[in-house]
């Protein structure tokens, strides 16, 4: 399919490659073992594992899993519910042989994979889908098959629907891999129950590119990328679990690409660029040869950003610059020790509490976070605590009253962030003394979301007190000093209130996803009004500088955690108004590296000055990639 991302005339540019000629197409001449037989056709999809690969196709395909029974008597209740629990001791087992699969590929193959293996063995336990399919079995009288798929929708569509409403790009990006989440255990207890036999990859030849209609999450963590030249599918996104995995195992792929599984035939050659997005079958002389240049250019960048992610990130006139990376589930730890982030400026906490029946207590909360502190080894780590809004569901706090079934009618307006946990403060604690406890592994700092008024981080800090007190009682190690407790600033309030918030929060890490929504009334999911949304209003712009400064003048440290501190053209400007400190995701970190060591302070002082002098949005997009370095 052809890409129709929306413009983003301030992304990052394109990488310095040369792309695959497209002269050829048609004429019939080609490099590969074809030539003279079939012309070159060029498909485009969505570049999801970066890197250039050249092979022989080798195609595969899954039979679907076929349901004809979807009614039974009440008679037969007790022996669908037999063949459903034998289907979920079947996939436990077959997730727990995949999982010991592991160990034969690289050691950060198997620290990014094995989690989400790990993740979907929990979800056959009981859990929601499973508790769904056996009520529909006894309730509705559906077969199990079919019961699993009802529930298994019905599940995946309320989380696609909290994902359209998502204001952030990376809580977007979790929601829908919770849905392929879902989906994916539930397709598992569909083929167990039908007996539909799984792909096989056994007879894939070396070096070969491999094409499917659609590549499952299970399905990658059985490929072998020392034998694998590059992955191309019909189905599938930049943002799924599938595409973190194909670039855990630093296999060239693209997804999305469509009508490639009826063009391919056997002895096709394919070029795979999973930079540009673009796959080519049997190339022509022309096109292999800029593909071979494409291949080295690729391997040539890859050792700059290697070189780069030893490098410390200082301007040109030697200023240090904190570069850290953002943290949604820990699959994603290997590709920010890869990334080179010295620490995790952002680790949202929500992972957490999704998919269980219960609210995780101290204990379990403690080894999630003990987990990825001790794995930043004493790089630090940003800890927020749980950022429930009505858009999000998360079963655990509704099961437990802690938050209505139904979402708020203004969900972005109602009981969230920090309000909600000083309403539930058994619950606050709990999170708090797990991350104090976690702390003494390393260092730590806890991060208070939507906070709008000095009250609150005052009430906050007053539990955050408590529960140390209550912890060095109970005999437990605290650390000394204590983690720092930060606030969001992402809102106009807590923004135009950041002089007294600095006299009270430790530290500043301001959001500018949710800030430039609340500040310019836009949601930007709304197709009605999302052109309205822009980041570079001065409005925007000028409560971040209004709260950096605050900052600065007591001396509290202030980062920048949304969006904008990925992109490698508001680098300057931010540098200018006197940030010095960014998370961003681990893809986003070698090129805003790349900008920190091209940037001047002297000159994005300046530079900075006339930015804020303008009220035009449009002259402000001039100004910045007239400046990008």
């Amino acid at each position: 399919m052809n890409r129709t991302d929306p413009p983003a005339p301030l992304g990052p540019p394109p990488p310095q490659h040369k792309r695959l000629s497209r002269s050829a197409r048609g004429t019939g001449s080609t490099g590969g073992a074809a030539a003279g037989i079939r012309p070159e056709q060029v498909f485009t999809g969505i570049p999801v594992s970066a890197g250039v690969s050249i092979g022989p196709v080798f195609g595969t395909t899954e039979a679907p899993a076929e349901i004809t029974k979807t009614k039974i008597l009440a008679a037969d209740i007790a022996a669908e519910s037999a063949r459903l629990d034998a289907a979920i001791l079947q996939s436990r087992k077959q997730l727990t042989k995949l999982r010991a699969r592991l160990t034969v590929l690289p050691e950060e193959s198997q620290a990014e994979i094995a989690p989400l293996i790990d993740a979907y063995i929990q979800m056959i336990g009981p859990s929601r889908l499973v508790r769904g399919a056996r009520r529909r079995v006894t309730e509705t009288l559906l077969s199990a098959e079919s019961a699993v798929m009802a529930e298994t929708e019905a599940i995946a569509e309320i989380i696609l629907q909290q994902a359209a409403a998502a204001h952030a790009g990376d809580e977007r990006s979790s929601l829908q891999r919770r849905a392929e989440e879902v989906r994916e255990i539930g397709r598992r207890l569909v083929r167990n129950l039908t007996r539909a036999p799984f792909r096989s990859f056994a007879g894939l030849p070396e070096g070969a590119v491999l094409v499917a209609e659609a590549l499952r999450p299970a399905d990658a963590a059985l490929l072998d990328p020392s034998r694998l030249a590059g992955v191309a599918t019909e189905e599938g996104g930049a943002d799924g679990h599938t595409a973190v995995m194909l670039r855990a195992l630093g296999v060239p792929a693209v997804l999305g690409v469509t009508g490639l599984v009826q063009a391919i035939r056997p002895g096709d050659i394919a070029v795979v660029d999973g930079i540009t997005g673009t796959i080519v079958l049997n190339p022509s002389a022309t096109t292999l040869t800029a593909a071979r240049r494409a291949v080295t250019a690729f391997a040539r960048e890859r050792q700059r950003f290697s070189r780069l992610r030893r490098l410390p990130a200082e301007t040109l006139d030697g200023e240090p610059v904190e570069l850290q990376a953002n943290l949604e589930i820990p699959i994603e730890l290997p590709l920010i020790a890869q990334a080179g982030a010295v620490g995790i400026g952002l680790f949202r906490s929500e992972f957490l509490f999704m998919n269980r029946e219960t609210v995780p207590d101290e204990a379990a909360q403690f080894e999630a976070y003990r987990g990825v502190v001790e794995a930043m080894s004493g790089d630090p780590v940003t800890i927020r605590v749980l950022d429930w809004g009505g858009e999000k569901d998360i079963e655990a706090l509704q099961s437990e009253g802690v938050v209505p079934e139904a979402a708020d009618h203004n969900p972005a307006l109602g009981m969230r962030g920090i309000r909600l946990l000083l309403r539930h403060p058994e619950l606050f604690e709990s999170q708090l003394a797990a991350i104090l406890r976690a702390a003494v592994l390393g260092p730590t700092r806890v991060l208070l979301p939507m906070v709008t008024r000095v009250s609150e981080v005052r009430a906050a800090r007053e539990i955050y007190e408590r529960v140390v007190r209550r912890l060095r009682r109970r005999g437990e190690r605290v650390p000394d000093p204590l983690p720092p407790l930060g606030i969001m600033i992402e809102t106009p309030g807590s923004a135009l209130s950041a002089d007294a918030l600095a006299l009270e929060a430790d530290f500043f890490a301001i959001g500018t996803n949710d800030l430039a929504m609340y500040t310019l009334a836009v949601d930007r999911t709304d197709a009605e009004v999302a052109p309205l949304y822009d980041p570079l209003h001065p409005a925007v712009l000028r409560l971040v500088q209004f709260a950096t400064e605050a900052a600065l003048r007591v001396r509290k440290p202030v980062s920048v955690c949304g969006e904008m501190a990925a992109n490698p053209r508001m680098l300057p400007l931010f540098l200018g108004l006197g940030l010095r400190s960014f998370s961003v995701t681990a893809a986003a970190v070698p090129r805003v590296k790349q900008a920190v060591r091209a940037a001047n302070i002297g000159d994005c002082i300046r530079f900075a000055r006339r930015v804020m002098e303008q009220s035009d949005p449009t002259l402000i997009q001039d100004l910045l990639l007239g400046h990008m370095p």
